[in-house]
């Protein structure tokens, strides 16, 4: 089985580079070359993810390569635009502080400055949470927490900077967009209610979307790794809330999540790989650090073992990672489809090898591989 996931993988390796590449399926449909975004960002923490466990250089050369034709010797960052003051722009910045180390190229550490600059500036709201984009005042969304917060934790401790506005923009969250009765978290929050979207008394969308609930997963999987005690405590606690509560929506056959989770059995939900990936991911990274059971990394891997039987096919010729959602998100005001219901999040297109399914099922595959290491 492994040697089938390194071969998809070189596979798309081997079809990419600076001006395409073959796991951005937004960008193809578009018919518009690689710029600095987060899908391809996604990609590249999972390649140096793989760089570490397997420690073949090609990957980290891939990953250099790359970030490379973006970033100039002065460290501006080409095709980056900060007046947009979008989170996912940040995300690529993740590996930044990694490549500076690994090279020392002084400008990594410059660009990763300037994307701070942007945060230095994002619009909040009034609680002191990032604005997600530009285009979406006074919202938060749960991807945002992963685009945006890693990466701040990431430069903080490169310079010795403080972590609390991390922490705070944290519990904020947790105030604002957790049910405590579903255990889960809500998508996005409008803190003025003034998005159609937004219920007029709580902020929030309407539904519990999988990959936001993946992104967050993600981001506090992460942050632990970062921060130190005693900063880390409230995030574990987060933490192990979260991963006890999406739990409890795990599939029993495949151990995969539904797209809208907690409503498994309602027609035209499916089960998705993105998300799933993340949660097995989080699941599994969590207990290797020692902050959920040990009985999450069994959860973790049944996913991962679930996607591998379920979801990675051979068309005839090759390996295909498949049950992606392309995209979903919330409005703006002109495109009112998104609106974060159930119905809406199960429109949206289902893809093949798309980076939001393929990098976080390479880092479930990380994981796994240090549970089983060869």
């Amino acid at each position: 089985m492994y040697e089938e996931i390194d071969s998809y993988l070189h596979r798309l390796i081997a079809q990419s580079g600076p001006d395409y590449t073959a796991w951005n399926v937004e960008r193809i449909r578009q018919g518009k070359s690689a710029n600095w975004n987060y899908i391809d960002g996604c990609m590249m923490t999972a390649l140096l993810a793989m760089a570490e466990i397997t420690g073949k250089e090609e990957y980290f050369s891939f990953v250099e390569g790359f970030l490379s034709s973006f970033v100039g010797e002065d460290g501006t960052i080409r095709t980056y635009d900060p007046t947009k003051y979008n989170l996912d722009d940040i995300n690529e910045g993740r590996v930044l502080l990694p490549l500076y180390r690994a090279t020392g190229k002084e400008k990594y550490l410059l660009a990763a400055g300037h994307l701070m600059e942007q945060l230095a500036h994002q619009p909040r709201t009034q609680e002191g949470n990032f604005w997600h984009k530009r285009i979406y005042p006074n919202q938060v969304w749960l991807d945002g927490i992963y685009m945006a917060q890693v990466f701040y934790a990431q430069y903080q401790k490169q310079t010795g900077g403080s972590c609390r506005d991390i922490l705070e923009q944290l519990a904020t969250v947790r105030k604002r967009m957790f049910s405590p009765e579903k255990q889960l978290y809500y998508h996005g929050y409008d803190a003025q209610r003034r998005a159609f979207w937004a219920d007029p008394i709580t902020g929030c969308s309407a539904s519990f979307w999988l990959r936001s609930i993946g992104w967050f997963s993600v981001a506090l999987a992460d942050l632990l790794e970062i921060l130190p005690e005693p900063e880390a405590r409230p995030v574990a606690e987060m933490f192990r809330e979260l991963m006890a509560g999406i739990a409890g929506y795990q599939e029993p056959e495949t151990g995969m999540y539904y797209q809208v989770p907690d409503q498994g059995s309602r027609p035209g939900n499916y089960l998705e790989t993105s998300g799933s990936s993340m949660v097995a991911y989080a699941m599994l990274k969590g207990a290797r650090l020692g902050f959920l059971p040990k009985e999450y990394a069994a959860k973790g891997a049944k996913t991962f073992d679930g996607i591998v039987r379920t979801k990675l096919h051979f068309d005839g010729e090759s390996l295909n990672l498949e049950g992606i959602c392309l995209v979903a998100g919330l409005g703006p005001e002109d495109n009112r489809r998104r609106n974060g219901t159930f119905e809406y999040y199960i429109s949206e297109p289902v893809v093949s090898n798309d980076a939001k399914g393929v990098a976080p099922f390479l880092l479930c595959y990380t994981e796994i591989k240090r549970l089983t290491p060869a």
